[in-house]
């Protein structure tokens, strides 16, 4: 499936790679340099999957996103200027400057949010689902979540009711095997994480994580099976993440030569190197996409740094009770 993908889609998955990335490595030099309010989680090593996985939606698609998710709204479609804007606390940001890294949404791009409470999108895809099924539509709702999630209560009970009423969710398990610093072979007895969705019925499909084009292929053929009547997945996709839980903490639960052997598993070279044996993408059309992306974040900082934070009065609006 993946091999059918013209050279349009292809390019566009490695540039938007890149543009996350590049967005990332700006984020974290503005995060030490004092700019931003407040703890930011990066996916840096965690790129192919939002990427994969966003380029099998449709445009009227939903999806859910968690507190490492600048690369799900990125891939979607977002302005890069105003996510930036938002996690310095600026009134041009997404959410006006209110909500920082881990509240980002937009519902013009089918976002549904993400939520600093572990695994709330595991119960709100499932009624985003549900609404969509009420309506008659075939619309499908990914569900972007940590592995730390498969021992809440939340993941018990969304995809039991997605289960039980055969909704059209696509669960996908980003699992780069740390929940902050947990290793996941400690709080489980499992040898397959997708193991959790026999209980459930439903199909639990694992993944490499780092490859694009395979996460692509799984979740098209999910999306398909929802849109189709046949209910929800379960995708685990294995990851490794470059960064901490957040910036700033000094992983001393990590073995020495983790982070270095997850570096060169790094899916951005990777496919690049694949694109170019395809013929695809020159090494001189490749550095250009990586120079335009770095040109670009550049102009988004400087975007960020010059727009004004929010009025006080602003404290009083966007407030529902």
């Amino acid at each position: 499936m993946a091999d059918e993908l013209n050279r349009e889609k292809l390019t566009w998955m490695y540039v938007t790679m890149v543009r996350h990335r590049a967005f990332e490595n700006q984020l974290l030099e503005l995060y030490e340099d004092g700019f931003v309010p407040g703890h930011i989680h990066l996916s840096q090593g965690q790129e192919a999957i939002s990427v994969g996985a966003i380029a099998a939606m449709r445009s009227d698609d939903y999806f859910t996103s968690n507190h490492r998710g600048h690369g799900h709204l990125i891939a979607r479609g977002e302005k890069p200027e105003r996510m930036m804007a938002e996690l310095l606390g600026k009134s041009t940001g997404l959410m006006k400057g209110k909500g920082g890294s881990m509240h980002l949404a937009n519902l013009d791009f089918g976002d549904l949010g993400a939520d600093g409470v572990l695994g709330t999108g595991l119960v709100i895809a499932p009624g985003a689902a549900l609404a969509a099924k009420l309506r008659g539509t075939d619309q499908v709702t990914l569900c972007f979540f940590g592995d730390g999630c498969i021992n809440t209560a939340r993941f018990h009970e969304g995809i039991n009711l997605a289960s039980a009423f055969k909704l059209s969710v696509v669960f996908i398990c980003e699992n780069n095997t740390w929940a902050e610093a947990t290793s996941i072979y400690y709080s489980t007895n499992l040898t397959k994480v997708t193991d959790r969705a026999v209980g459930y019925g439903i199909p639990g499909i694992a993944v490499d994580g780092n490859d694009v084009l395979a996460v692509y292929e799984v979740v098209t053929e999910a999306i398909e099976r929802a849109r189709n009547g046949d209910g929800p997945t379960f995708i685990e996709c294995k990851t490794c993440r470059q960064r901490g839980h957040f910036e700033g903490e000094l992983q001393t639960y990590r073995a020495e030569g983790e982070i270095e052997e997850c570096k060169r598993k790094d899916p951005i070279p990777r496919f690049k190197k694949k694109l170019i044996e395809m013929g695809v993408l020159t090494e001189e059309e490749a550095d250009r996409i990586e120079q335009e992306a770095l040109d670009e974040m550049a102009q988004v900082v400087k975007f960020a740094k010059e727009s004004p934070f929010p009025d006080p009065e602003e404290t009083f609006t966007d407030v529902y009770v």
